[in-house]
């Protein structure tokens, strides 16, 4: 639609040009056009534009001039109220803390400045290693649906799951152990037990696994809710969300309660003080954290990596998702640990789409779909697979199937400069075997970052452009 419109808009402007300033006005005028038209029309694998190259580089040397991009908090910091408070898309949030209806504790966070409320979920997943393939396909169905009834969920507007690879401190099988170990215990046993808590944790790895639920902040008529009428409701829904996701491979999904989660975000920040805080927790003295301590004191986002605290991160985006039959094991390696990234966030953001807006789509991709193989008299491979696919997908809709909006977000840290190169390839190698393409978030990597971490942030709501404008263009 953008293109037709330029083409028209310029066609119009020749013609004007052409009766006020004659045949000179005219070439220059055809002449602009017809460049916005290839910036436009030439685009890169990953189906960039060169004008939004151009654009997103421009507005990146805008927001360094200003130097936006440079965050220091704390006492000695920039900030007036002299907090640790977090940066960017979530320097709003606000954190609270409730009990749902069986009791247990669970973090509600408040955006006011899109007015959602954001839950999140903990999830001890299964794995599937030694688990028979109709067992993983029993997941896989329960899954698909889970993801179609969000779309069924009164108020919901995004989910997201993040699945968080880091390497293990020690300290909890070190308690463990010790704990357990009896006065009487064999010179030989404790020899090798002792040698098991040395040498185990180098090279091991904590793998967690969080659904963040994100829901409106306003009800039918648009009236604005309240956060303790939010944080009531959600506590009546909360039992039968977590329920539902136990089928799905799950495990024991239970809500993330408000100390916890200030711990996830202060570790996403600084990996450096994860071993503080399970030293506190092994000593029985938990750290007590508020949430304007989590932030980072210090944090500055270039061009293609991010700083902050003591480490460095790069998040990639993906920009296709894998074609053909897409298997259950297709996102083991990309979420396993690897060796040469200390920290690793993969995180799969859903936007479900109501039954009226999921008829549109599936219709209007249909039909362009079909434009695209009936255009040409020879038309390709992927085009003809298109159309397919477009094909049976109205059909599976008409028949009750819903529609999810998806996309991925890959963030790999380090806690170096210099182990930044050596991410970097691993990644490309994991991207490829996931049959994902993968594109740094240029210019953006702040905001990337943040939308890795399960905060329930929906980037949707922070586009200069509105997501409705972007996706009718």
């Amino acid at each position: 639609m953008l293109g037709t419109a330029i083409l028209m808009g310029g066609l119009l402007m020749v013609v004007i040009a052409t009766m006020s300033g004659g045949l000179p006005a005219a070439m220059i005028t055809l002449l602009v056009v017809g460049v916005v038209l290839l910036l436009l029309m030439t685009k890169d694998k990953h189906g960039q534009s060169t004008l939004q190259r151009i654009s997103t580089r421009i507005g990146w040397q805008r927001a360094k001039m200003a130097k936006h991009n440079i965050y220091r908090s704390g006492p000695l910091g920039r900030t007036a109220w002299g907090k640790f408070q977090l940066p960017g898309l979530a320097a709003s949030s606000q954190l609270s803390e409730y009990q749902d209806s069986y009791g247990r504790p669970f973090a509600l966070l408040y955006y006011p400045s899109t007015r959602h409320f954001t839950v999140v979920i903990n999830a001890e997943p299964d794995g599937a290693s030694l688990v028979d393939e109709d067992q993983v396909d029993v997941w896989v169905a329960h899954w698909g649906q889970w993801l179609a009834s969000l779309g069924h969920e009164p108020g919901i507007v995004a989910a997201s799951v993040t699945v968080e690879s880091a390497p293990d401190t020690g300290i909890r099988l070190r308690r463990e152990v010790g704990n357990n170990m009896m006065d009487g215990t064999p010179a030989i046993a404790r020899a090798m037990l002792t040698e098991v808590v040395q040498t185990y944790p180098e090279g091991s790895a904590l793998v967690s696994a969080r659904v963040a639920l994100t829901f409106k902040g306003t009800d039918r008529s648009g009236k604005r809710r309240k956060e303790d009428d939010m944080g009531r409701e959600l506590a009546a829904r909360l039992p039968a969300l977590t329920q539902s996701l136990n089928a799905t491979g799950a495990g024991a999904a239970r809500p993330v309660n408000a100390q916890e989660l200030c711990e996830a975000i202060r570790i996403a920040y600084d990996p450096a003080s994860a071993v503080l805080i399970d030293e506190a927790r092994g000593q029985g003295m938990p750290p007590e954290l508020q949430w304007t301590d989590v932030g980072p004191s210090g944090a500055q986002a270039f061009w293609d990596k991010y700083r902050h605290d003591s480490a460095w991160s790069v998040t990639w985006q993906m920009s296709q998702a894998p074609r053909g039959e897409v298997f259950s094991s297709v996102l083991s390696q990309l979420v396993a640990p690897h060796v040469d990234i200390d920290r690793k966030r993969v995180t799969l953001l859903y936007r479900p789409l109501d039954a009226g807006t999921s008829a549109r789509m599936v219709e209007a991709d249909k039909r362009n779909a079909s434009f695209r193989a009936s255009t040409s008299s020879r038309p390709s491979a992927r085009s003809l697979a298109e159309a397919r696919a477009a094909e049976r997908s109205a059909q599976e809709e008409a028949r009750g199937a819903g529609l999810v909006n998806f996309g991925m977000v890959v963030t790999g840290t380090v806690m170096t400069v210099e182990q930044i190169p050596d991410m970097i390839a691993a990644m490309d190698n994991l991207g490829a075997t996931a049959r994902v393409l993968l594109r740094p978030a240029y210019g953006s990597q702040d905001s990337a970052f943040v939308s890795a971490l399960p905060l329930g942030v929906v980037l949707q709501n922070h586009l200069a452009v509105p997501a409705g404008l972007r996706e009718s263009l």
